[in-house]
């Protein structure tokens, strides 16, 4: 597998060299660049692929929070923080994990070990035209497309809902968007994507696969109206 390409973006010295450190250590990743400025990072990004950006929040000029919002959609984020109030938020925007300063070896070591099985399991799953393999614990699954009903977001987890069972899997929706071919999957809510062959009914605000209702975002209402009903 080819390193896993990192930038770290915070405006502390001390706390991008003790990453920095870490990102050494390990031969699984490779380190970009260290930026004291997010703009910075934001530009390297145009002209270079990063798949990994450790991202404090508290910065001059833009939060972390929200350059998380445009980063590509291949890169993931860890945020690296001293302030544990942001952790709700940062999960919100998919964050592959949420480290609390001061950030130890080991904490470090298991937010990046999230990377690195998505990593591998992604180029498997892009080579299937009917179905994608999942990473769950330590096994791999081939689900095909047409037994998945939807996906729900579990924190840092998402749950693959099949019929009469679920599987769970270490990622994120918004890397899921980016494997799943469009024109069988939408997502409908911060938490939910749906498989659009299994929707029955759209009632007030909220779809129905069978008898499970599942909320749908005003941002994405016009468009789950207009393409499923």
């Amino acid at each position: 597998m080819e390193p896993i390409k990192c930038i770290v973006v915070d405006d502390e010295e001390l706390a991008r060299g003790l990453l920095k450190a870490y990102i050494e250590r390990l031969d699984f990743l490779t380190l970009v660049a260290e930026v004291a400025n997010p703009l910075e990072a934001l530009n390297i990004m145009k002209s270079e692929r990063v798949d990994l950006l450790f991202l404090d929040i508290q910065m001059p000029e833009i939060k972390g929070t929200d350059l998380a919002k445009l980063v590509p959609e291949h890169t993931q984020v860890i945020f690296t923080t001293a302030y544990s109030e942001y952790a709700l938020e940062g999960f919100e925007l998919s964050a592959l994990d949420y480290l609390l300063k001061p950030i130890s070896f080991e904490r470090f070591l298991s937010a990046v070990n999230k990377a690195k099985p998505n990593k591998e399991v992604n180029e498997k799953e892009k080579d299937s035209a009917d179905s994608i393999t999942v990473k769950s614990g330590y096994d791999l699954h081939k689900l095909k497309y047409d037994d998945i009903l939807y996906i729900e977001s579990d924190s840092e987890y998402v749950n693959f809902h099949l019929g009469d069972k679920k599987l769970m899997s270490l990622q994120s929706l918004k890397k899921l968007l980016e494997l799943l071919p469009a024109d069988q999957f939408m997502r409908v809510h911060r938490s939910y994507i749906v498989n659009r062959q299994k929707v029955t009914a759209l009632k007030g605000r909220d779809i129905y696969i069978g008898d499970k209702e599942i909320p749908v975002s005003a941002q994405y209402f016009d468009t789950v109206k207009e393409e499923l009903f």
